[in-house]
């Protein structure tokens, strides 16, 4: 189940009636595969997990399963409330993911050794692989992590805080107690900008958003930044990534909202956000129009 290539987090459709739309959902998750994902990770920030009933999160896995059809590992996000994310761990087992994302806990911080059992307990529960995601109110000491990379469940860390120095001294202890196979990638926000520099610390998996609506961009990227043409890497980062990462500052949960109107533009009918994340404005679909066509002119056949 290692993972490799570009790590696609699809969104979540919605239908006419407000439910998740498995069988748009499925073919999402298949367009996805097929143009080459190495890794699905559903029902995570890009599919709004913040606004998924259990219901809808167990359709989210169920239709991200059923698509794969085992061609790479699928991990379902899991976290908020302690009770909340064992359920979750427990369907994602049951549904046939391959591996949990541990999301942040709700609202509140906590201290390393908190977190630490928050983990603990909800990869008890599913008894999945898990990778622990560093972002907001969930901070982990280098300690934390290497003891949690002891755990057979624990497999991985992706990181979406952006604390490099943090990061560094978390591998190098990591990589002291837990050896080369525990694995490490880059999780911010539109990761395609920030690659270079994690690639500096030996993380060279990341999550991109931008696979969702214009895989043709993401994967001329991946190839560009892994065979060391930095020619196309730089035009992509300066006419796509840059461009899309100054839109999407632009409104708050606008990295969810654009990569499903993205994903609208490219054909496919997902439906809009729920509250309290908003839909672009028109100006602003039209702008991101312009951003995908100019990647894909880029990014070339």
């Amino acid at each position: 189940m290692r993972l490799q290539g570009v790590l696609f987090f699809p969104v979540t459709p919605y239908g006419p009636d407000g439910d998740v739309a498995e069988q748009v959902l499925g073919r999402h998750v298949d367009a996805g595969v097929t143009a080459g994902a190495g890794g699905v990770f559903t029902a995570c920030g890009t599919g709004e997990f913040n606004a998924l009933s259990p219901d809808d999160h167990t359709a989210a896995v169920r239709a991200s399963v059923t698509a794969t059809a085992g061609r790479v590992p699928v991990f379902a996000g899991a976290g908020g409330t302690l009770p909340q994310a064992r359920a979750q761990a427990e369907a994602a087992a049951a549904h046939g993911a391959d591996g949990l994302l541990i999301m942040p806990p709700y609202l509140v911080s906590a201290p390393p050794d908190g977190l630490v059992r928050y983990v603990r307990e909800i990869t008890g529960a599913g008894g999945l692989p898990a990778i622990i995601y560093q972002r907001n109110n969930a901070r982990f000491s280098p300690a934390a992590v290497a003891e949690l990379a002891r755990l057979p469940e624990v497999i991985g860390f992706k990181d979406g805080l952006g604390d490099l120095d943090l990061l560094q001294r978390i591998i190098l202890t990591v990589r002291e107690s837990a050896g080369p196979d525990f694995t490490f990638f880059n999780g911010l926000p539109t990761a395609e900008l920030t690659v270079p520099a994690y690639r500096g610390l030996g993380v060279n998996l990341y999550s991109s958003a931008a696979f969702a609506f214009a895989p043709e961009v993401a994967l001329a990227f991946y190839r560009a930044i892994t065979s060391g043409d930095e020619d196309l890497t730089r035009r992509l980062l300066t006419g796509f990534y840059k461009p899309l990462v100054e839109l999407r500052d632009q409104v708050p949960g606008y990295a969810v909202s654009l990569v499903k109107a993205g994903v609208r533009l490219r054909g496919l009918d997902v439906g809009g956000v729920r509250p309290p994340l908003v839909d672009p404005s028109p100006e602003h679909v039209a702008e991101l129009e312009k951003i995908i066509a100019t990647g894909l002119d880029i990014a070339g056949p």
